[in-house]
């Protein structure tokens, strides 16, 4: 059984292309381009009447786990810096996790996220109290949705060597385990250099170098893990990771605000990806991140906010616009289209293409441009034209996960009861009330 997408508005973002055509889906991937494709016997015709057909986007960065912050009390004493946020907010969130509360932070995440048209995830996941096992409740709800994702475990030394050896585990286990699932890969985690000893630096460059896939961590998102380093360890912070082999290929650095020219430059030679989260760095009032000095290796995540990729791009541009170190117009849209390389690095096959041999992982919008939409002038429609409400059909893998806006097969209402019942839960153990 085959998939043939008749009249689309094929949509790459790098390279920018438009180009009209029908798509012919077979066993999770693209098998076939061109114009007026004839019609199979075992064809499943569907005729999107020139809407626009994109790679699904893939959200580089982010925390699956703080989904159901949302609307939660706020800390007794307001944060003054981004030390107190994590104190007093993030890491009472994380530790507050149990499996339930695990699972339907993801499920509620994925059902965002597949509305959104983003169907590869790169998530961060942290639970201190919940360890063992916590990827696992992750991926079922995730698998449940029907996304990709690539997952790993915030290993940190707040809660102790037992903690930190915890995760180190579950970051193996699970990279093991999936070492060959179609729609899960996983890597090392880790918070941040601030919150790492040398020795837990060591234990994480060394699983890296064993299975080749770098450490998905946060980097220079604030001046304090800058100076931390400095300060405690006499080098600079991209030189602290890169003496325990965690600066290397396939490692995803999130934020890099505080990062000189000089310390991006050896990121983007090391192969490391640099991944910016515009609207969590404006509302952490952490800094901006000079797009200008990233290299080829940099995407978009959104760091715990909603998964929507095509907001978040207007976020960075806008933000960027108005910065001391502009980049070129393109850089944001581009960055979109990045992220679909960096899952390629894990899962193999050429994500973010519409090429033959290209994963069907598919959004089809139902944008109607009012001028002329061509390759020249794509990035403008993206930016000030197309939106996520336009999302009107998803195909993951080959199969349906949105159909007209609807999940496939997902009670999405009852899911949200359940879930806003688990957070009153989480906000409890939060504030021991």
């Amino acid at each position: 059984m085959s998939l043939l997408l008749k009249n689309t508005k094929a949509v790459t973002l790098a390279p920018a292309s438009v180009e009209q055509c029908d798509i012919r889906v077979r066993d999770g991937e693209i098998v076939d381009l061109g114009k007026q494709l004839k019609s199979r016997r075992d064809d499943e015709l569907v005729d999107l009447q020139d809407k626009i057909v994109m790679p699904g986007f893939a959200c580089s960065h982010t925390h699956l786990y703080s989904v159901l912050s949302r609307g939660m009390p706020p800390p007794r004493s307001a944060p003054r810096n981004f030390l107190e946020i994590l104190r007093r907010i993030w890491w009472r969130l994380d530790e507050a996790l149990d499996e339930e509360s695990i699972y339907y932070s993801a499920l509620v995440g994925a059902i965002e996220s597949a509305k959104f048209g983003t169907t590869t995830m790169i998530d961060h996941h942290s639970s201190p109290n919940a360890i063992r096992g916590s990827l696992d409740l992750v991926k079922r709800a995730l698998r449940q949705i029907g996304l990709r994702a690539i997952l790993c475990y915030e290993t940190t030394d707040r809660g102790g060597r037992r903690r930190r050896d915890l995760g180190l585990e579950e970051n193996e286990r699970f990279l093991t385990e999936n070492a060959n699932n179609r729609y899960f890969r996983g890597t090392i985690g880790a918070h941040a250099s601030l919150t790492l000893s040398d020795d837990s630096l060591a234990c994480l460059g060394e699983l890296a170098g064993l299975y080749d896939c770098g450490v998905h961590m946060h980097v220079a998102e604030d001046r304090a893990d800058v100076l931390d380093s400095s300060k405690k360890h006499g080098i600079d912070v991209i030189e602290r990771l890169s003496k325990f082999g965690v600066l290397r290929r396939k490692s995803i650095f999130a934020h890099g605000v505080h990062l000189t020219r000089r310390q991006l430059k050896r990121v983007e030679d090391a192969g490391a990806w640099m991944i910016h989260n515009p609207r969590s760095n404006m509302h952490n009032a952490v800094g901006y991140a000079p797009l200008s000095w990233c290299g080829e290796h940099s995407a978009l995540g959104t760091d715990g906010f909603a998964a929507d990729m095509l907001e978040e791009s207007k976020f960075g541009y806008f933000r960027n616009a108005e910065s001391s170190y502009p980049a070129e117009f393109s850089r944001l849209p581009v960055m979109v289209q990045n992220g679909q390389r960096l899952a390629s690095e894990f899962f193999g096959p050429p994500f973010g293409t519409l090429r033959k041999g290209s994963p069907a992982d598919l959004v089809v919008l139902d944008y109607v441009p009012p001028t002329p939409l061509t390759s020249r002038n794509l990035h403008s429609h993206f930016l000030f034209g197309m939106n996520s409400a336009m999302v009107q059909h998803v195909i993951v893998n080959g199969n349906w996960i949105v159909w007209n806006k609807q999940l496939v097969g997902i009670d999405e209402e009852a899911i949200m009861q359940k879930s806003r019942r688990v957070a009153k839960d989480i906000w409890r153990r939060m504030h021991g009330r």
